[in-house]
């Protein structure tokens, strides 16, 4: 009976220890990859964030920012103030006649924005939603955007006629206005007794980048520098007086689910404690390990033949064969199969077709044939020994 021994390799210590360095070099790796790929991600949303607060801010310099108009109504004499409270731009609205710059604050509800609107002789809104509109234009509403050309004002409005042509950007639906576009509007002036309350599109007529195009520093300067006094309000988030109306999970669901979702995980946690399998220590074998050479074969054999497949072990005989008949011949270990067969048939004499069909074509078809064609291939590979080394032949 052969036998054939299975010795593992050698690990030596110094060995073990750079595999060691290299996993943990590895961990530290992805750990900073991942440290590295949170961090601009954080960096580009603070950046996306800041861009976005920056926009229509008369403390700013960037291309959204409306510093130069602020610069420009100061040079006017017009004393300027950014506020970002709301309390505090009520209390500089009260101290005299004032224009409040508001820009959209979805933060305030409808009182607070009425009332801190009131305080002011003239509002401008600089860049309105459809419920501020309402609220302080009714009948107003957002009616798309205008094209990207200079529209002259074409409206008594003198502000407008004024400054001239520009470029209005979003437009608004009203019974009246200037800069108009089919049936809307891209400025929209409701005077009152008290005052009056204007709305624009800031952002492509106000702005920093914007400023300098057509009559926009005029129409600009012309609805805010009506008074000594501009409020600037850039709304805060902590100005918010709106109460969280939206219930929670808790809120929507029963009193009871809390304890017993408590209870299942615990329950959970005793049964997986209880039920749960603790690996035993190491078992210790000694090595070598000598192993029967039969074995493998004789486990694989069971395999395919318990899976009723005797194509797919002819296929294994035929691999066997063909690697120690190309050995016999001299064959290149990458030699072709139909070279093979070939070359077999040539040195044996035997018919070429009958030794494709036992190297190739012959399919068996159950273990009757798989048998036939093994004695075929043994056969054959004798045919191929003793026309090689007649001398060695076995039989």
């Amino acid at each position: 009976m052969s036998t054939s021994t299975v010795t593992p390799p050698e690990t030596s210590a110094p060995d073990a220890a750079p595999r060691r360095g290299r996993r943990i070099a590895a961990w530290v790796a992805i750990g900073l990859a991942l440290l590295v790929i949170g961090g601009l991600g954080g960096a580009m949303s603070a950046a996306n964030q800041w861009a976005q607060r920056d926009a229509l801010d008369p403390d700013s310099t960037g291309p959204g920012g409306t510093r130069a108009l602020a610069e420009i109504l100061r040079d006017h004499g017009v004393d300027v103030r950014v506020i970002r409270d709301r309390t505090a731009a009520a209390d500089a609205l009260g101290t005299g006649p004032a224009t409040l710059v508001l820009p959209d604050a979805p933060a305030l509800s409808d009182d607070a924005l009425s009332d801190l609107a009131a305080g002011a002789a003239d509002v401008v809104l600089v860049e309105p939603r459809a419920r501020t509109l309402d609220l302080l234009l009714p009948g107003a509403a957002p009616a798309g955007v205008a094209p990207d050309t200079a529209i002259e004002p074409d409206c008594d409005i003198a502000d407008a006629t004024r400054a001239g042509a520009v470029a209005p950007g979003a437009l608004y639906s009203a019974s009246d206005g200037c800069y108009p576009v089919d049936d809307a509007f891209g400025l929209l002036v409701d005077v009152t007794d008290g005052g009056r309350v204007a709305a624009v599109d800031a952002r492509p007529l106000f702005t920093n980048e914007h400023l300098a195009e057509n009559g926009n520093a005029a129409l600009a300067v012309n609805l805010m520098g009506r008074h000594p006094l501009v409020v600037w309000y850039v709304p805060n988030p902590a100005d918010t007086d709106l109460a969280d109306a939206d219930p929670s999970l808790g809120d929507l669901t029963p009193p009871w689910v809390s304890g017993v979702s408590v209870l299942l995980l615990v329950a959970g946690i005793a049964a997986g404690v209880w039920r749960g399998r603790r690996f035993g220590p190491l078992v210790a074998e000694r090595l070598p390990v000598t192993v029967r050479a039969s074995e493998t074969t004789e486990g694989r054999a069971r395999l395919y033949a318990r899976a009723r497949d005797p194509l797919h072990a002819a296929d294994r005989l035929r691999i066997g064969a063909l690697r120690r008949i190309a050995s016999l011949l001299g064959l290149a270990a990458n030699a072709a199969v139909p070279e093979i067969a070939d070359a077999a048939a040539g040195r044996t004499g035997l018919d070429r077709r009958a030794v494709r069909g036992i190297l190739i074509d012959d399919i068996p078809r159950g273990d009757a044939e798989l048998v036939a064609l093994s004695t075929r291939l043994r056969d054959l590979e004798d045919a191929v020994r003793t026309a090689v080394r007649p001398e060695r032949n076995p039989r």
